[in-house]
């Protein structure tokens, strides 16, 4: 089956569904990591992009049920230059195609991803729609150019949990309820955490109860008062999609509680800090995506490869070098990916330590999160 791929600029790719018939309409963008498709098809802060993966071949290991970001595909569609059917490993136990099927989740081979590719870096991002519909390329350009885009949408209330909840023993507990007034923790951890969901990863939340931390996943628009309320150690502000200067309500809540709990922000949330510090974000021509994107750590020196999904970024000419120190930055373009307040309790990077296509050097981030929970205890 025919599928097209129409960007705003007029470009037309033509490619086959193996997913069968649909339609999408998102920001195009693309991955370059060779593995971790399910991550990637699962990571909340893909919502309202479609992702072409720059390695050829995607499917050949299939999907399982461990490899979950969160609870369903969360990309709009999903690009690959050749699918592979039959999948082969001791782990898979449907092939990519049956798990995008089950989601409704367009997925298409055969366009020409390089050249996709080549046109993202050097236009930068694009606003594109795809079909398998048979639909006229003229008209589906024309979708593309008066579809809104990410700049003027919220995303988060798209991806946040409707009701609190735990997470205990690796997976999504019972929810809970703010309100009751009564204590919401079981006590027998190290630490209490109240984790921000504005899209958070399964992953992190598994490296937080690593950590020893008891943990409740909260609302992105919960309260100050809310989160105070339930006297954590720490709170986490969690990855997500989108333009984060949109997300008003968590930028308000994290500017209230600056210096009253220490906190740990990663990508989205390490935005949204600097938003509530008094700094700007903008957008990157064509994001970080992949596991590959070198990152000096300045406080020793050593340069770790990272795994990253974003498309904005905080301007570190906009935070007061006298509150700020910059902790970490990208070899590849000089962007920050990190930073801490010289005197409040709280650090932050824009990528993802706890991402799971990608190596493990950032592992250290959550000990430091125990540390700084340790001594606000």
């Amino acid at each position: 089956m025919e599928a097209i791929l129409a960007l705003e600029d007029g470009t037309i790719f033509r490619g086959r569904s193996f997913t069968g018939e649909g339609s999408a309409l998102a920001e195009v963008c693309f991955n370059t990591s060779m593995t971790g498709y399910q991550e990637v098809l699962t990571d909340p802060s893909y919502k309202l992009q479609m992702v072409a993966m720059t390695y050829p071949l995607i499917g050949n290991y299939g999907v399982n049920p461990e490899d979950m970001e969160s609870s369903r595909v969360q990309v709009e569609a999903f690009i690959v230059k050749e699918y592979q059917p039959f999948y082969s490993n001791w782990r898979g136990r449907r092939s990519l195609a049956e798990f995008l099927q089950e989601h409704g989740v367009l997925g298409v081979e055969g366009i020409d991803t390089r050249r996709l590719t080549r046109k993202l870096r050097i236009r930068g991002a694009m606003k594109g729609y795809l079909s398998s519909r048979g639909e006229d390329p003229a008209a589906m350009v024309q979708k593309a150019r008066d579809w809104p885009g990410l700049d003027e949408i919220d995303c988060v209330p798209m991806v946040t949990c409707p009701q609190a909840y735990r997470w205990e023993n690796g997976r999504p507990g019972a929810e809970v309820d703010l309100e009751s007034g009564q204590s919401l923790w079981r006590g027998g951890r190290r630490f209490k955490v109240a984790a921000l969901d504005c899209g958070i990863k399964f992953n992190i939340l598994r490296h937080l109860e690593r950590i020893g931390a008891e943990v409740l996943v909260l609302p992105a628009d919960v309260s100050a008062d809310e989160v105070l309320g339930l006297k954590a150690d720490g709170f986490f502000l969690s990855n997500g999609p989108g333009d984060p200067s949109l997300v008003t309500y968590s930028i308000q809540t994290v500017k209230e509680l600056l210096g009253r709990v220490p906190i740990f922000g990663i990508c989205l949330g390490h935005q949204l800090l600097g938003l509530a510090l008094g700094g700007r974000t903008y957008k990157l021509k064509f994001g970080h995506r992949g596991g590959n994107q070198p990152v000096k750590d300045l406080t020793t020196g050593r340069v770790e490869i990272t795994a990253q999904n974003h498309g904005y970024c905080v301007d570190l000419e906009s935070l007061d070098p006298e509150e700020v120190e910059l902790t970490h930055v990208n070899l590849n373009d000089n962007t920050l990916e990190g930073f801490r307040h010289r005197r409040l309790p709280l650090y932050c990077v824009q990528y993802h330590p706890e991402n799971s296509p990608g190596p493990h050097d950032a592992g250290y981030l959550f000990d430091r999160f125990a540390e700084l929970m340790e001594r606000g205890k």
